[in-house]
């Protein structure tokens, strides 16, 4: 073997060995990028999930036929909820999930067969499927405090509501949000009516 061919093939060793350790040094900055993109994303998302729409899961039957147990949803943070609005709150270190019946000021009275009236007229529920005056302890009229929410849930006849003194109305304070799209189970994916 002369000394040019030797040459030669050691320049082209030497090539193949810079092309190897580019090739990781490049893939060792591709993956260190992936990871750095999927650890801001994730943040992002979580910052997202807890300070604009939290996720939450329904557990109990409260709130039937509108949300099952294990369904998940989002909430969106916000104010100025309406009747019929679903919102979500704290109570006692839980979320519970409840429909806006009145707001603050509005007269509530049910009747003995579970009809609801705000200010004297009949609410249109067609969210219920079936009424039930439920565990009532207030007296009835009931004027609604100012800066809280008088709510109920779907399921009348279990829900724990406030109709009940043990809940009351809820504080502007303890909302989280208001409960606007289903995301599980998936054949009932949309948003909530």
């Amino acid at each position: 073997m002369n000394r040019e061919t030797m040459t030669d093939y050691s320049m082209e060793e030497l090539r193949d060995e810079l092309d190897r350790v580019r090739y990781k040094k490049n893939l060792r900055a591709a993956i260190r990028n992936t990871i750095y993109t999927l650890i801001t994303v994730a943040a992002a998302a979580v910052l997202v999930a807890l300070l604009l729409m939290p996720v939450l899961r329904i557990y109990g039957n409260s709130m039937t036929p509108t949300l099952y147990e294990g369904n998940i949803v989002l909430s969106l943070k916000g104010s100025g909820f309406e009747t019929g609005d679903v919102i979500a709150f704290y109570y006692n270190n839980k979320i519970l999930i409840k429909r806006v019946i009145a707001q603050a000021g509005e007269w509530v009275d049910i009747d003995k067969d579970g009809t609801v009236y705000v200010n004297n007229v009949a609410i249109d529920e067609p969210y219920i499927s079936e009424k039930a005056f439920g565990e009532c302890d207030l007296k009835l009229p009931y004027q609604v405090p100012e800066s809280r929410i008088f709510v109920m849930g779907d399921h009348r006849s279990v829900s724990i509501d406030s109709r009940n003194t043990s809940i009351g109305c809820v504080a502007e304070e303890q909302i989280v949000g208001k409960v606007v799209f289903r995301v599980w189970p998936i054949d009932k994916i949309g948003p909530l009516k």
